[in-house]
């Protein structure tokens, strides 16, 4: 691909949608999303800031936006102008509704989930492919079947038994180290989205004691092993410390992490219900209630307190069910902002009154890319213990295992999920991935070589049909009148007419519009 005469088509179409007129396809004065008590604790405490919210994003970006960040996916060119043409007042909590039904939704917050709980076989996690493939299906079945959080959180806290039969029990696999406070330092940032190092020796200790009679075993199938509550094991303490103070006597008989779960999971535990939802609306809205969302501490309060508490008591109210917190924040007026906002207050983003620009998620990128372009990707494992396959029909949201991974991932940001601290997945742009969209073979050879594209482009009757084509297809949105002018131009310098498609969507990929939620 010849990208001389490109570079202008790029140059005139790269956009960063924060920084847009006013007058462009992000925004709307057409409020459609009902006023809901999310929005009441936002708009008010937004008001007593003086800072005035953003004004309502327009149907594409919402229906762009919301596949994203719902299931992670770039809707169609057919999903989207299924939904711009659809005058139902209500489409837009239709929409979130059926998202939440899509398998893909299972993909990828499972995809997210691995992160916290370490989902990797090889070092320094050591789970090994047999148990990583159990451990992820367990983890997206239970959000398949929108289990209870609660329940979900009891079962990966007391499983006993085999880590290739029983998946949760890989919980207390998944860490660097096998030691008591190793596993309580994991169970807190996990379920409470506490650091323990910065705990005082005693409480870590106290909590530690809850998980002193873990029990390991090796079996005499390869890499198998069993995890149980060891009743026999010496220097058990008699006594642990919940995080809360309370002091618990342990009975030799009991396992002492059923204690630890029944306090941790009961309605009137803040730290569990808090730690969910603030995860919650950290993924969806970009940034936490509580920043950073696993350091949750006293001394680093919530931006909007009321908001918190609101949350927490609709996720107990709900029976944990999690889906319920997903349903409350998309169809929220809040969620549903511009990303072009009304005040240069620094307040305006820690108080939510846009939509935050950030980048893609590599996994959700690379598989964007693939889906426009009609490509895939091999995935491999980088040491065989054993060698693991990837079928090239396989999703990049749906794989199991971090160890299984790619260039792009790594230079993307992905989590290589030895910590479960959410900071390990980088969301930082970067030189080298700009370089690498622009100039990359991959990338380019992706788009050179696609009968997809090549497809769309000879289906359609007339230029412009075709142009809209693209725009649906990689942005989700019709092409604007300048931008329809700036092609234009561009096809008038002597570029044959299927070049100037090809070329136009390498321009249209390398857009800030493309590469970033908005």
């Amino acid at each position: 691909m010849t990208r001389c005469g490109t570079w202008a088509l790029a140059i005139a179409l790269i956009v960063l949608p924060g920084l847009a007129a006013a007058t462009d396809p992000f925004e709307s004065n057409d409020i459609r999303a009902p006023m809901t008590k999310v929005d009441a604790l936002v708009f008010g405490r937004l008001q007593k800031l003086g800072i005035a919210p953003a004004n309502p994003c327009s149907d594409p970006v919402f229906v762009r936006r919301v596949y994203f960040d719902a299931i992670g996916t770039l809707p169609t060119a057919d999903e989207v102008r299924a939904f711009l043409a659809d005058n139902n007042p209500g489409k837009r909590d239709a929409l979130i509704d059926r998202l939440l039904s899509r398998p893909e939704f299972a993909d990828y917050w499972a995809m997210k989930w691995c992160d916290i709980l370490r989902v990797k076989s090889e070092f320094p996690i050591n789970l090994w492919p047999t148990a990583v493939q159990a451990y992820h299906h367990w983890i997206r079945a239970s959000l398949q079947q929108n289990m209870p959080y609660d329940r979900f959180a009891r079962e990966l806290l007391t499983a006993s038994g085999s880590n290739f039969r029983s998946p949760p029990v890989n919980f207390y696999r998944a860490v660097q180290s096998r030691e008591p406070a190793t596993l309580a330092q994991a169970a807190a940032l996990t379920f409470m989205g506490s650091r323990t190092d910065k705990w005082p020796k005693e409480q870590l200790d106290g909590m530690a004691a809850f998980f002193s009679r873990v029990g390991y075993k090796s079996t005499a199938e390869w890499k198998e092993e069993i995890v149980f509550f060891d009743a026999a094991k010496a220097n058990a303490p008699p006594e642990g410390v919940l995080p809360d103070g309370t002091k618990v006597k342990l009975s030799p008989d009991q396992d002492p992490r059923e204690v630890f779960a029944n306090w941790l999971v009961s309605p009137g535990n803040a730290w569990f219900a808090r730690n969910a939802v603030n995860r919650i609306w950290a993924w969806l809205m970009g940034r936490g209630i509580i920043r950073e969302t696993d350091d949750i501490r006293p001394d680093n309060p919530p931006d909007n307190p009321a908001l918190l508490a609101y949350l927490e008591h609709e996720l107990v109210a709900s029976r944990y069910d999690l889906k319920q917190i997903y349903r409350l924040i998309l169809k929220s007026r809040t969620y549903q902002l511009a990303c072009i906002p009304k005040s240069s207050d620094p307040r305006a983003e820690t108080d939510f009154a846009c939509c935050m620009v950030r980048p893609l998620d590599a996994e959700v990128l690379i598989d964007a890319v693939n889906q426009i372009t009609g490509s895939t990707e091999k995935y491999i494992s980088a040491i065989p213990e054993p060698y693991t396959f990837i079928p090239e029909s396989e999703r990049t949201i749906a794989l199991a295992d971090a160890s299984i991974s790619s260039p792009f991932l790594e230079l993307f940001g992905r989590s290589p999920r030895d910590t479960g601290l959410a900071a390990e997945r980088n969301d930082r742009p970067t030189g080298a991935q700009r370089s690498h969209m622009l100039n990359s073979s991959h990338i380019q050879n992706k788009i050179d070589r696609s009968d997809k594209l090549r497809a769309l482009l000879w289906t359609q009757g007339k230029p412009r049909d075709a142009v809209d084509a693209l725009y649906l297809t990689i942005l989700s949105r019709y092409p604007t009148d300048e931008e329809l002018k700036t092609i234009a131009e561009y096809k008038q310098d002597g570029t044959a007419g299927r070049r100037v498609g090809l070329d136009l969507a390498w321009a249209l990929i390398n857009t800030a519009e493309f590469q970033y939620r908005h």
